[in-house]
């Protein structure tokens, strides 16, 4: 467990390089940010977070807990839900707009394609309000 990161992941470099190629310029992982976003985009006012889908609990295939040791992985799943909800709601009262993309919405071409088309419509849509 000790070797998994939590940056420069492969859903978050995708996202990355997606949003520079659009002219988007962003920060990483800044930590004065409540949850450390992955992306952060200060013109917009927008932070996105790609999560890895076991991590951070959802719920489709990839987020399926293991069956020995259950009560620890729920426990230690369970807290980072808690987690990422707590950083949401303060980034909401700092004024910031959150944009969560899952691991799983990344991995088939098609997919990835119509997840990141939407976030950049999320984005530049927001920013008009």
């Amino acid at each position: 467990m000790s070797k998994i990161s939590g940056k420069e992941t492969k859903p978050e470099i995708l996202v990355r390089k997606y949003l520079f190629s659009k002219g988007f310029r962003y920060r990483k992982n800044d930590n004065h940010l409540p949850g450390k976003p992955d992306i952060v985009l200060p013109k917009h006012k927008t932070v996105i977070f790609v999560h890895g889908c076991f991590w951070h609990g959802h719920h489709c295939k990839a987020g399926k807990l293991p069956e020995t040791n259950k009560e620890f992985w729920e426990s230690k799943i369970d807290s980072s839900i808690g987690r990422d909800k707590k950083n949401q709601r303060e980034l909401k009262k700092l004024g910031w707009k959150i944009i969560v993309i899952w691991q799983c919405e990344l991995k088939k071409k098609e997919l990835r394609a119509k997840k990141l088309k939407e976030t950049e419509q999320k984005i530049q849509n927001d920013h008009i309000i």
